[in-house]
């Protein structure tokens, strides 16, 4: 590898980001925060060393470009922002393996590289400050609903538009951002992995095929409350008894379909010991990469719920909370990304994400569009224990490396 690229100062560059914007909590980069600020000022010092042009788009987004022979622009993208307390590598290891990249491409083509080449920082990727995820690229996309953006607070009753002004933009104008994709020709997102499959599988990295679809519903059982010593058993029209035969379908369902779900809460009314639960209300998350094997897991899941409802004398309402269709990544690029991690490591796993990403807005708003990802120890993110292995950190920026040359080639052959 020419001495121009060296994937060890991108782990020096992500601790010195950790030691600025960390405590011993984890990570405080939370969007719209002065320590989100103060990551994006440092990252765009480190930018100045580069010929590049900067600008924060009319969403948050800061975009650096290094002018190409042509206007196609290829895109490495990732958030700087993190939740409370969380990991040092969610986000920022994408911005700056993206850097790294930008510096090889810089001196291998003495500044003139055959496509134009952009770093894109999303703004509020994770919505921690504000409930809503992937803000910056959505707006981008095109898939921002001002209605919704316009209701958003903070839980100090800080409205989102208000956020915004601060660092001088208008909500109301956020969709502008779009025009950044008007010569967009492919987007790249190296990520971590953030479960453990790769680790299981003692993989360093993955080519990612795309992110789940999601259908969040609540479930609630009706029954009928009454007095838990006097009412026999095979008289009772207990909903929290009907619920509880459902759940185990559910996961039933899911290993079946090859997707995952998940009961994430369980509500009784009245909630009292001496009384039948008279309604119980579960909210239910189902995801999968097909759309066609997600609506059979919904189908599936809501004739059990019908059919226990009936065996157990209640009623079940059924409410959809989300609704997320599946994102597929352009296929020639997951080939591409493949090759690219077994010339760097020998073996690579394709897989999906269950997580979202701006990728995945990315690729809804039609640029072809690929992710990588490294392996997480433990499997776990959003927390100050998130890791990886400093010799997977090193594979992981080689590769997306290459993938990012592979890609320039790839856009070479599409003229």
């Amino acid at each position: 590898m020419k001495s121009f690229f060296n994937p060890k100062r991108t782990i020096a560059e992500l601790k010195e980001l950790r030691e600025l914007t960390s405590n011993e909590h984890g990570a405080q980069r939370v969007a719209f925060t002065k320590t989100w600020l103060e990551a994006r000022a440092w990252l765009e010092k480190k930018l100045r060393e580069l010929p590049v042009e900067t600008h924060q788009d009319a969403a948050g987004n800061v975009w650096s470009t290094l002018r190409g022979a042509s206007e196609r622009a290829l895109l490495l993208g990732g958030h700087i922002d993190s939740v409370p307390n969380g990991g040092w590598l969610d986000g920022s290891l994408n911005l700056l393996a993206g850097l790294e990249v930008l510096r090889r491409i810089h001196a291998e083509y003495s500044g003139h590289p055959p496509f134009t080449v952009r770093l894109v920082n999303w703004a509020d990727e994770e919505g921690a400050r504000f409930g809503k995820s992937l803000f910056g690229s959505s707006a981008c996309a095109g898939h921002l609903h001002l209605p919704e953006a316009r209701a958003l607070r903070d839980q100090d009753g800080i409205f989102l538009a208000e956020a915004l002004r601060e660092i001088g933009l208008d909500l109301e104008r956020a969709g502008d951002s779009a025009r950044e994709l008007r010569h967009a020709a492919a987007y790249l997102e190296l990520h971590i992995e953030q479960g453990p499959v790769l680790l299981n599988l003692d993989l360093p990295l993955g080519a990612v095929l795309g992110t789940f679809g999601v259908e969040r519903h609540a479930f609630t059982f009706r029954g009928q409350a009454a007095h838990a010593g006097s009412t026999p058993m095979n008289l009772r029209q207990d909903a929290f008894l009907a619920a509880a035969r459902m759940s185990p379908e559910i996961y039933q369902i899911a290993l079946r379909h090859g997707g995952v779900a998940t009961i994430g809460s369980c509500l009784t009314k009245p909630g009292v010991p001496t009384i039948v639960v008279e309604e119980c209300r579960l909210t239910l998350d189902e995801r999968h990469l097909e759309a066609r094997a997600l609506a059979a897991m919904l189908r599936e899941t809501s004739e059990a719920g019908e059919r226990f409802a009936r065996e157990g004398g209640v009623r079940l309402e059924r409410e959809r909370l989300l609704q997320i269709a599946p994102v597929l990544f352009q296929a020639e690029l997951i080939d591409l990304c493949d090759a690219a991690i077994r010339e760097t490591c020998g073996q690579s796993h394709r897989l999906p994400s269950g997580p979202l990403h701006d990728a995945a807005e990315m690729a809804r708003a039609g640029v072809p569009t690929v992710m990588m990802f490294v392996q997480s120890l433990r499997g776990i993110s959003h927390n100050k224990i998130e890791d990886t292995r400093e010799d997977h950190l090193e594979l992981c920026v080689a590769a997306f490396d290459k993938l990012a040359e592979k890609t320039m080639r790839w856009l070479a052959r599409s003229l």
